[in-house]
């Protein structure tokens, strides 16, 4: 008796005159022969009913010619390279395209170890594997999280400009994470770090701590950008550089700003430059990042502070919003804040105000009038507000 082997091939049925439709798992699929050319596609439902409605569908439009045969999507590859041409034509900042190059790279490192053929292999299942080797790296959640924005800007890139149609991230939802405590330095630490800087950097730390400009603005500051008659530092781009975001802005010059830059020696077109040293003894070079951080870094440890040059910028916000500045100037001067890191400072401000009341009303004879040093909040109450709002900061 010879033994019957079930067929391999998955059950089908035909549909209206040319459509046959079978399933791969629980979904169902249309095949179709029309003009001597095969055309198959998913019917995106695991219903037989709702599978032949579509299939009839599908047919109506393929004899009338209104469905014309989808082009192949492009390799991830490809599609890093028309993304990444993109985003230079629109001149963005070198910093971003660095950041978006190595976050293309890596995707498509992975999506070579996982045999991707196409961009429609960048699924929810590979951002999934990316997000797992990152925080695997290490990396930090808000860089896992902006990861993950770059990646979804690329594909909607691909389907904006009709690499493909079908969204193979469709569903993806991305958690913004809660902002990261940092630190913050009252006036007076400020201050101290300032009396504390060598002569060399003491002038960009100084432009730092009293407008706060990011330190990528004022590395690009010129002196073309200080204007006197009106007393107003402008940021503005030049040349391949931008603003964060692109925003320009003005920003009033302090009474110390201003007689700093006014005593200033011109040496070349940045107002802050690169200080001399042996292998580089030419004056007006660009001011260096790198040198300017590490400067901080060791004069900061030495004062028992925590803090980097970012660090300038959360403390001129504070010291602002404290000091009464409505919350749309504040923004006007510093340009585009993260409106959660805003409300942090706001919420600082405000307790800081609390407890200054608190010591106004707490003396032996009840509420009084303060004077000035009962008004000034010092470097400790300063911190364990901060710390205190921050870990409010985290219940919430």
């Amino acid at each position: 008796m010879t033994e019957t082997r079930p067929d391999p091939r998955p059950p089908s049925e035909l549909v209206g005159q040319t459509v046959r439709i079978f399933q791969r798992g629980r979904v169902w699929w249309a095949n179709a022969q029309i003009g001597g050319r095969q055309h198959r596609e998913s019917l995106r439902t695991t219903s037989l009913k709702e599978a032949r409605r579509r299939a009839l569908q599908l047919e109506t439009e393929l004899l009338a010619g209104r469905r014309r045969e989808a082009a192949k999507p492009p390799t991830v590859q490809e599609a890093i390279e028309d993304y990444l041409d993109y985003l230079r034509t629109e001149r963005r900042a070198k910093k971003t395209l660095v950041k978006y190059e190595g976050v293309l790279t890596r995707l498509a490192t992975l999506m070579a170890r996982r045999r991707a053929a196409s961009i429609l292999d960048v699924d929810i299942a590979a951002i999934d594997a990316y997000r797992r080797e990152r925080v695997a790296a290490k990396a930090a959640s808000k860089t896992v999280y902006n990861d993950t924005v770059v990646i979804r800007q690329f594909v909607n890139f691909a389907i904006s400009r009709g690499r493909i149609t079908a969204d193979p991230l469709r569903g993806l939802k991305i958690r913004k994470p809660k902002p990261t405590p940092q630190p913050c330095w009252s006036a007076e630490e400020v201050e101290r770090i300032l009396a504390a800087s060598p002569e060399p950097y003491r002038p960009a730390l100084t432009l730092l701590a009293d407008s706060g400009m990011r330190v990528g603005e004022l590395r690009h500051l010129t002196w073309a950008d200080t204007d006197f008659d009106r007393n107003v530092i402008h940021v503005r781009p030049k040349g391949d550089w931008k603003p964060k975001r692109g925003d320009q802005r003005a920003i009033p010059m302090t009474a110390r700003v201003r007689s700093l830059l006014e005593n200033l020696s011109h040496h070349g077109p940045w107002v802050v430059s690169a200080r001399l040293t042996g292998g580089h003894p030419q004056a007006g070079r660009q001011l260096s990042e790198r040198r300017l951080l590490q400067a901080v870094k060791r004069i900061v440890a030495g004062l028992g502070l925590r803090g980097h040059l970012h660090t300038f910028g959360h403390a001129f916000i504070s010291r602002s919003l404290m000091a009464g500045v409505p919350e749309a100037i504040v923004r006007e001067w510093v340009g585009h804040v993260d409106r959660d890191i805003l409300k942090l400072y706001t919420h600082i401000a405000s307790a800081a105000s609390q407890a200054a009341m608190r010591q106004v009303t707490s003396g032996p004879h009840g509420p009084a009038l303060a004077t000035e040093s009962t008004m000034g909040t010092d470097s400790a109450q300063f911190q364990h507000t901060h710390e205190a709002n921050q870990n409010d900061e985290r219940a919430n």
